[in-house]
């Protein structure tokens, strides 16, 4: 089924430009590329990360809208994201799957729509690998170290996500995933990460107290029963 690129959202802040960041790229010692990305996230900690992470699906308010927490984290080129696999405890991690939608640049050439399997999701970083049709087309690794102002992000893309393919593995990304859309990659990844700023903090906040309410709730209602 054909997906189709959204209108972009109207939000209250502009994206990050991409020298607000340090990034590159380079070739391994086994042939694969490697994008990178540090940076600075203010008033944001690693616990935020780890939830955010594992609560990607669902609304966030924003000015009085209700709008898709996936969609205001970059609001030009998300399309959609959703768990299609979980803990037996509903919960995020090592082992569950991330299927999401996106459009680099809103270019039609650069879309992505693969499923992501977590491998790691703590306080530390979040690595997961991106298969497209079998494929791993893509390895990312995320690492959080906190700071006095936040946190120091450190974000890799690396292609493909195994070096095990040889040859077959750079003919995949030299037709799936070019340098030139590295390029593009490594915009959206400062952008996105940089949009968190605007509005991480205040959802992360909202969501424990209502977790805090929904606590008092089940210990008032058990003392009612004794």
């Amino acid at each position: 089924m054909k997906t189709t690129l959204p209108e972009p959202l109207s939000l209250p802040w502009k994206l990050k430009p991409v020298s607000w960041a340090q990034s590159g790229s380079e070739t391994l010692a086994d042939g694969r590329r490697r994008f990178w990305v540090k940076e600075d996230l203010l008033g944001i900690t690693p616990a935020m990360l780890v939830w955010w992470f594992s609560h990607l699906e669902g609304d966030v308010e924003i000015e009085g809208r209700r709008l898709p927490r996936s969609r205001v984290w970059h609001p030009l080129d998300h399309v959609s994201v959703r768990y299609v696999r979980r803990a037996p405890d509903g919960s995020i991690g090592p082992g569950a799957q991330i299927a999401a939608c996106e459009f680099l640049g809103r270019n039609p050439h650069y879309k992505v729509d693969g499923v992501a399997t977590i491998e790691k999701l703590d306080e530390e970083g979040f690595i997961n690998t991106v298969a497209i049709g079998g494929f791993p087309l893509a390895r990312l690794v995320h690492t959080f170290r906190q700071t006095s102002a936040g946190t120091h992000f450190e974000h890799t893309l690396i292609v493909p996500g195994s070096w095990r393919f040889g040859l077959l593995g750079k003919l995949v990304v030299a037709l799936r995933f070019s340098q030139a859309e590295g390029e593009v990659w490594l915009k959206h990844a400062i952008e996105e990460m940089g949009a968190l700023e605007h509005f991480l903090p205040q959802l992360y906040e909202c969501e424990m107290q209502r977790g805090e309410r929904r606590s008092d709730v089940i210990t008032s209602r058990g003392e009612d029963r004794s």
